[in-house]
């Protein structure tokens, strides 16, 4: 090619470059990234699509309260089900610890494993009667020792490690789970937040930012739950729980484990 074509090219090629510059190409609006769609938008949350802040709080309110309820005894049979390992069908998965035991050790002995609420039960008095106490959508297996140690406090960051639940820290008015179970607990305890609203027989459960609530029907903190709903997205058995708890229990689900940005969308 010779020298006075190349020339053309190259003055070419920058008037081109010159015009593009120049162009203000349309925007689009980026999607959240934790943004979901599911099979019930169109249908269970037909009510709540489109909506937020407290608006969307009352809907869902209203679309999760239709629920079946469960004795505090046959929670036990219960979650041998919703929390069964899914890679050994003889065991359950503990919360807090992840470790897999035998369903067989239900019960209140040392190695044995017992039902947590995590909304803690004081937090309400709400005890153990059908309702509150029995939901399965805030009920794990968790070990009987871990249980006594997180005893009712509230959540947050930091403290001393716990004994038979690697990755989880206590103190003396806080319990931090393993990161992996961290999303699990924050959107159990904003269920139950949207569920239990003091227009029935129990107390208005809901979340604020301290962690000395002790009897209130409060539980904390809300700022560090909303942390981990971000940190510790929905994973497969979360959603397999919620699923059989529809499906199999109570027929209602936890909306922040199909649509987690709810979380953020309320509060």
């Amino acid at each position: 090619m010779s020298v006075a074509r190349t020339a053309r090219w190259k003055a070419l090629a920058a008037a081109i470059s010159a015009v593009l510059v120049g162009l203000t190409l349309p925007t689009v609006a980026a999607t959240p990234a934790s943004a979901t769609t599911t099979a019930y938008d169109s249908t269970y949350y037909k009510n709540a699509i489109g909506k937020s802040g407290t608006s969307l709080k009352s809907s869902l309110h209203t679309i999760i309260s239709s629920q079946n309820k469960i004795s505090y005894d046959a929670v036990w049979n219960a979650l041998k089900v919703t929390d069964q390992d899914p890679g050994n069908s003889n065991n359950v998965i503990l919360l807090y610890s992840g470790t897999s035991r035998s369903k067989a050790l239900s019960g209140g002995d040392l190695g044995d494993w017992n039902r947590e609420h995590v909304w803690a039960q004081s937090h309400g008095s709400f005890g153990t009667s059908a309702g509150p106490g029995t939901d399965l959508h805030h009920l794990r297996p968790a070990d009987v020792q871990v249980n006594s140690i997180r005893g009712n406090k509230d959540f947050d960051n930091g403290g001393s490690p716990v004994g038979g639940a690697s990755g989880s820290y206590t103190d003396s008015n806080s319990f931090e789970p393993r990161d992996a179970d961290k999303g699990d607990v924050a959107r159990m305890i904003l269920y139950m937040a949207v569920r239990y609203e003091g227009d029935d027989a129990w107390a208005d459960l809901e979340p604020n930012d301290s962690v000395s609530n002790g009897s209130v029907p409060y539980h904390g903190r809300l700022s560090i739950l909303k942390q981990w709903n971000e940190q510790d997205p929905p994973s497969a058995f979360e959603e397999r729980r919620n699923d059989v708890i529809y499906g199999t229990y109570q027929g209602n689900r936890n909306p922040f484990i199909d649509h987690p940005e709810w979380v953020e969308a309320i509060w």
